[in-house]
């Protein structure tokens, strides 16, 4: 299939995602879409999936880059909206699923997709979601306590209404990274005792008074935010289940991108990269139930990430944190599923 250069005067939707601290919003911009691109390498007559669709930057980016199909995933059902809307001036080269891509093999059946030449995340929060405050993902508004990406099940508040404050502590710095997190554990838990916690304003609030500094032009409840952000949607264990799936959808010589916004991410993304593209160990002869060595299912497209440069960060002050890694997949089978490597049957939320 002969393949096409990005066409760059095709308008694009955006898609960025990343929490911007106190300095304002940004405008909706696809973060790191040249790399995606070069890494993805879209031609005519491919399948390719946007498996973290938000507000379709990534997609129009791929469907403006080559005449090929694009299937966009999110269990958003605002994004879905928007997305099936977008699509219906397409010609049937967007299709919108609404789900989580830790589901992707259930909902993209091979039978009716055909080989899947390239998939792209795009993970945490987007800007839509950043930017609504009856969404209360940002503490830059005030609005319900919220943060569920698919509108069901506990929020942030009911999430904080049922911890202790040990477990508080440990979900604040597991998820969070907060080095303060006791702090402002102790300083939720008080506050819950008075009078629940409703509102993002209220818990903003609470965390700013806790934390003694921060960094600077970072708001002191970013890393709390984003940790009950990350617990609510259980964002790890889905990140997880989605690398695996991309490993068995991806046809030979397809390709993988995925952007993350922070260490959590992308460090579970390094790890299952670099563990799929240098193979599995052959385990000891005298281990009880020895499990077959692996070969390499990924081949890395570099060792070290892709970051924005400096002109795309003055463009886009969300994309500062951003990093790209992106590999290509090799014939071998995909890996067995608790082999070496994520495992989607554990969860690390905290109950």
């Amino acid at each position: 299939m002969k393949r096409r250069r990005p066409n760059r005067s095709r308008p694009e939707v955006s898609a960025a995602r990343s929490e911007p601290g106190e300095q304002g919003q940004a405008a909706h911009i696809p973060v790191l879409v040249d790399a995606v691109l070069a890494a993805l390498m879209p031609r005519d007559d491919a399948v390719y999936v946007d498996a973290t669709f938000g507000s379709g930057g990534y997609s129009m980016a791929l469907l403006g880059a080559a005449r090929c199909r694009v299937f966009g995933i999110d269990r958003d059902p605002d994004a879905v909206r928007r997305g099936r809307e977008l699509a219906e001036h397409l010609g049937g080269r967007l299709t919108i699923i609404e789900g989580r891509f830790g589901e992707m093999v259930r909902l993209l059946p091979p039978a009716t997709v055909g080989p899947i030449a390239g998939i792209t995340f795009d993970l945490g929060v987007s800007s839509e979601q950043l930017d609504a405050p009856e969404r209360g993902f940002s503490f830059r508004f005030d609005g319900p306590l919220d943060m569920r990406m698919s509108c069901e099940g506990p929020s942030a508040s009911d999430l904080i209404g049922s911890l202790s404050e040990r477990q508080l502590t440990e979900l604040i710095h597991e998820f969070g990274e907060e080095r303060f997190a006791g702090r402002v554990a102790r300083a939720i838990t008080a506050a819950q005792h008075r009078q629940p916690i409703r509102r993002t304003i209220e818990l903003a609030e609470i965390v700013r008074a806790a934390v003694p500094k921060s960094e600077p032009g970072r708001d002191p409840a970013t890393r709390t935010f984003q940790a009950f952000r990350i617990a609510v949607n259980d964002e790890l264990v889905e990140l997880d289940r989605g690398l695996l799936a991309a490993e068995q959808l991806l046809m030979r010589g397809g390709r993988l991108a995925v952007v993350s916004f922070h260490s959590l991410e992308d460090r579970r993304v390094k790890r299952f990269l670099r563990k799929r593209s240098e193979g599995a160990p052959h385990t000891s002869r005298h281990a009880p139930d020895p499990l077959p060595s692996s070969a390499p299912s990924f081949k890395l497209l570099g060792r070290r990430a892709v970051r924005p440069d400096a002109a795309e960060i003055a463009r886009n002050p969300r994309a500062r944190a951003a990093r790209l890694r992106a590999a290509e997949r090799s014939a071998a089978p995909a890996w067995p599923q608790c082999c070496a490597g994520p495992c989607p049957h554990g969860s690390e939320q905290r109950a």
